[in-house]
């Protein structure tokens, strides 16, 4: 991934909500950052057992795999957490991955969503764009909401493509794009149709999402530290050798293969890595039953994994909006979602958007691998000079005066009504209008982003 993009979603780290994490100093201090995966299951914990047993503290900054290889490789951060190995790029060159422990990739669905099993074919399917209908599945007659994050290099979705398609950089016919794993476990919990992957040891026990069975093998510590789950990944904690603190920084992943680091893991439904000697002897084979029964086969990953990563469409945009905020002191407390990419933006302050992602429909099938993307953005209130740290009082403020300029535009403008076809999303019917969703909703009342074939909408003219 380029630096450019990793330092563009490192900004939006604020934005999705996940503020920085400082545990008590007592000695050194050691920064982390990475994919939340790791963050919330692997080193949230650990570094308070860490300090307990009498070192530093950890100061995380959980976000996702670039952001976290990027700020180790360039020395703003000690450690990063990765759901993938390296990827072979010059961006994770020089840097040391080490496994610290055994997750499970989950796909993911809503709890009211009557499917409960899937096939490795299926799976592969429906990331091809083969499948993309649930009754194809056993399911209600209705289309799948089928969710990714953003980067093909970002941990979780690189191992998963590599299992199901033999590269981490493949791309997939996914319609809508999240920042990280966090975000789309939000979205969907709050879409009857939605489905996506994220990691056993995120959401279990979470009963908003539905954890799907792979051939009717559920995803359980015990499934996945035997190998009967099938889509068992390693969890990383990398570390640059060249940083002033990697002695410090090797002795805290030293600290994960303790005792009480591997209690740590194991209150988290991971598996150490120590005790999954079995799962490295069968991962050879593992992987060649999956691209068998799938119809794939293993191939290189490009020269940089962002080269098959989607092309966004409209960048200027969202530079614009970039160089207008500022520079100094990111600060991204108005963003909703974070936008794919931006020709080297400082910033995203007061930019929220929506991306989508759009299998060509003639690329279906077996010569299925064009994905594109096209992000739809708008922009809230710039603040000219940023601050270290927003009351809540005065957030509240700030919405209730951005409500009443939104009613009072709305109240001027004329509005449309469009009736919602078979097969459409709240996300392609903004697209198809030219607005944003989160008008469509504030317009029509509506709790989340389902829509109903049929349902008349009000569309704010513009």
């Amino acid at each position: 991934m380029p630096v450019r993009l990793t330092r563009l979603l490192s900004v939006a780290l604020i934005s999705a909500g996940l503020s920085t994490v400082v545990l008590a100093a007592a000695t050194q201090s050691l920064t982390w950052r990475g994919d939340v995966v790791t963050g919330n299951s692997v080193v949230k914990g650990m570094a308070k057992a860490w300090q307990s047993s009498g070192h530093g503290n950890i100061v995380m900054q959980p976000f996702n795999t670039a952001s976290g290889l990027d700020a180790v490789s360039g020395g703003s951060a000690d450690i990063a957490g990765s759901a993938r190995p390296s990827s072979g790029s010059a961006e994770d060159g020089g840097l040391t991955f080490t496994p610290v422990a055994w997750d499970g990739l989950v796909l993911v669905t809503s709890p009211s969503n009557p499917v409960s099993s899937l096939t490795l074919q299926q799976v592969h399917d429906i990331y091809y764009g083969k499948i993309t209908n649930w009754k194809e599945v056993g399911g209600n007659d209705a289309p799948m909401d089928v969710f990714a994050v953003a980067s093909p290099g970002d941990g979780v979705e690189f191992s998963l493509r590599k299992l199901l398609f033999g590269r981490g950089s493949q791309p997939v016919a996914a319609p809508r794009l999240y920042v990280n794993t966090t975000q789309l476990e939000a979205s969907v919990a709050l879409d009857p149709r939605s489905f996506g992957v994220t990691t056993l040891s995120s959401v279990a026990g979470n009963s908003k999402i539905k954890m799907l069975r792979i051939d009717g093998v559920a995803p359980t510590a015990s499934s996945v530290a035997s190998g009967t789950y099938p889509l068992f990944t390693q969890l990383y904690l990398v570390t640059n050798p060249s940083s002033p603190n990697a002695a410090a920084a090797k002795d805290f992943v030293d600290f994960t293969q303790s005792a009480k680091g591997e209690a740590v893991l194991r209150s988290h439904s991971l598996v150490p890595y120590a005790e999954g000697s079995a799962l490295v002897a069968m991962d050879a084979s593992r992987r060649s039953r999956i691209l068998a029964a799938v119809g794939a086969h293993a191939s290189a990953e490009p020269t940089a994994v962002a080269a098959a990563a989607p092309r966004p469409v409209s960048p200027a945009a969202v530079a614009a909006a970039s160089r207008a905020a500022v520079a100094s002191t990111p600060s991204l407390k108005n963003v909703t979602s974070a936008v794919v990419a931006a020709p080297e933006p400082t910033s995203l302050k007061g930019v929220r958007g929506d991306a989508f992602t759009v299998a060509d429909a003639t690329a279906r099938g077996g010569s299925f691998a064009k994905v594109t993307a096209d992000a739809y953005v708008s922009y809230g209130k710039v603040v000219a000079k940023a601050t270290a740290k927003v009351s809540k009082a005065a957030t509240v403020a700030d919405k209730k005066v951005e409500s009443k300029k939104v009613a009072s535009a709305t109240s001027t403008k004329a509005t449309r009504t469009y009736r919602v076809a078979a097969g459409e999303t709240l996300y392609s019917i903004a697209r198809k209008h030219g607005v944003d969703v989160a008008q469509i909703r504030s317009l029509n009342h509506l709790k989340d982003n389902t829509v109903r074939t049929g349902q008349v909408l009000r569309i704010d003219a513009r």
